[in-house]
């Protein structure tokens, strides 16, 4: 019985992958730490987000007087959402690990999972653009 062996693009994937995931946790971390201190003032005190929990993504964002996308950005100064940084860094990982083994794949002339690959990219960056307006925002 033979073993299956990786490939290159398949190593350089999960390699880029897991130091990705490492330093997501590394940031969530961190600004989870600057939340729990105090640090930085929430934009939601503590002791009001019980009155959130049962709300629905439109009506939250109503209440909590927050445009829907990402105009959080404009909130980074606020503890509670600080977090999104290291979120949306994790939720980011997986373009750019795509992008890195385009080369790859180009390299090895498998131009089929190069473009499959290059359209992957596309989609995700796409779809975090914000620009087709579905989901729940």
């Amino acid at each position: 019985m033979s073993k299956l062996k990786a490939t290159e693009e398949q190593l350089t994937y999960a390699n880029l992958l897991d130091k990705g995931m490492k330093i997501g946790l590394l940031i969530l971390s961190v600004t989870f730490l600057i939340y729990l201190t105090g640090i930085l003032k929430p934009h939601i005190p503590v002791s009001e987000l019980p009155h959130y929990w049962g709300l629905s993504v439109h009506d939250y964002l109503e209440h909590a007087q927050v445009e829907p996308g990402w105009a959080w950005l404009g909130l980074l100064g606020k503890g509670d959402f600080l977090n999104f940084i290291g979120i949306t860094f994790l939720a980011g990982v997986t373009i750019i690990c795509y992008g890195r083994i385009v080369p790859i794949l180009f390299r090895k002339k498998d131009t089929v999972f190069a473009v499959i690959a290059i359209l992957e990219v596309l989609v995700l960056v796409l779809a975090a653009s914000g620009l087709l307006k579905s989901g729940g925002h």
